[in-house]
């Protein structure tokens, strides 16, 4: 088999730039009206963040228009899809939008250079509300993952376990109700609100409820861990005693859910769900009415409240002050270009 041709000895190949890591670009394709195409193109033409712009003229079909496809910088990101939805492409047609992993590019060409401040690149609004859109469906798996993540919780409590109190932390779905309802309160969008605050409160009602009943199980067939039924109980009584130091990591947890979902760090994201008291609290309330124990249950309801009603106020707040301080930035950034 002859192998692959050799290479000219007076032939200098160009260096290929090594793929560049580009979480800063996004791909976008547009199914354009035919008199809108042209519009369109001139404007995006004009941006100095937008580059790539492919047009394909009666291309698409299922909506039937011109297929348009360009990348875009995601500091140019933001005023770039308004302007899509200013077009009316948002509601007559289609428009996708996905990331860029890597390019095989020079990046330095002029004009192209990526805005950021201090490093951080700004926030694509479309993206945070996808992202807050999809926590907010509330499937029957929801449900299931509450239930289920309250019964581990209740296992934790029992046997004085913080791993597995952790654990239901981390399988809680409940954050991506909280972080609507700030959501819909920061854009004065009161359906997501009323929607996703009784999916909170049916939610916990139920998980609460086979929480009961399960320690009741428990508790019917004899098999409470001793040191659980003689009192010994340091992790229940870390639930449901409320204090400064809980307002303080319910305050911290809910700007730094906001800022991790806003610039897409996913560590952090999962360092909130570990940090917030919620089902661990909710499993608490089951398990201390089970064991009669009245105390208990009312500061861990109020530990329940607290912590729900902390996140909702801060992630609001959160999310109104990074609008307002991109935005402070974009009219800076381009008042100096």
């Amino acid at each position: 088999m002859a192998g692959p041709p050799a290479a000219h000895p007076d032939r200098v190949m160009p260096p290929v730039a090594p793929p560049a890591n580009t979480g800063g670009m996004l791909h976008v394709r547009v199914v354009s009206p035919a008199h809108v195409t042209g519009r369109l193109v001139d404007s995006l033409a004009a941006d100095g963040g937008v580059l790539n712009i492919v047009v394909l003229p009666a291309a698409a079909i299922h909506p039937d228009g011109d297929a348009v496809q360009f990348d875009v910088l995601t500091s140019s990101a933001n005023p770039v899809l308004r302007r899509l939805r200013d077009f009316g492409l948002d509601r007559d047609t289609s428009v996708a939008v996905e990331a860029v992993d890597a390019t095989i590019a020079d990046r330095a060409q002029p004009g192209r250079a990526e805005r950021r401040y201090h490093g951080e690149r700004a926030p694509v609004w479309e993206l945070v509300e996808a992202r807050i859109a999809e926590g907010a469906e509330y499937a029957p798996s929801f449900f299931a993952l509450l239930v289920f993540a309250g019964m581990i919780g209740a296992c934790g409590i029992l046997a004085n376990s913080q791993i597995l109190i952790v654990g239901a932390m981390v399988v809680g779905p409940e954050y991506g109700a909280i972080v609507s309802v700030a959501d819909g309160i920061d854009r004065r969008d009161w359906r997501p609100v009323g929607r996703g605050l009784l999916v909170l409160v049916a939610g916990f009602l139920v998980a609460i409820g086979v929480t009961l009943l399960f320690a009741l199980c428990i508790r019917g067939v004899g098999h409470t861990p001793r040191l659980y039924l003689h009192g010994v109980r340091p992790v229940s009584d870390l639930i449901n005693s409320p204090n400064l130091i809980s307002v303080v990591v319910a305050v911290v947890a809910g700007v730094v859910g906001v800022v991790s979902l806003t610039l897409a760090k996913t560590g952090a994201l999962i360092g909130v769900f570990i940090s917030i008291t919620t089902i661990p609290a909710a499993a608490d309330i089951g398990v201390s009415i089970a064991y009669q124990s009245w105390r208990e249950a009312r500061g861990s309801a109020l530990q329940l409240a607290l912590n729900v009603a902390l996140l909702i106020i801060v992630g609001a707040l959160a999310l109104r002050g990074q609008r307002l301080i991109w935005r402070g930035w974009g009219h800076a950034a381009q008042s100096r270009s």
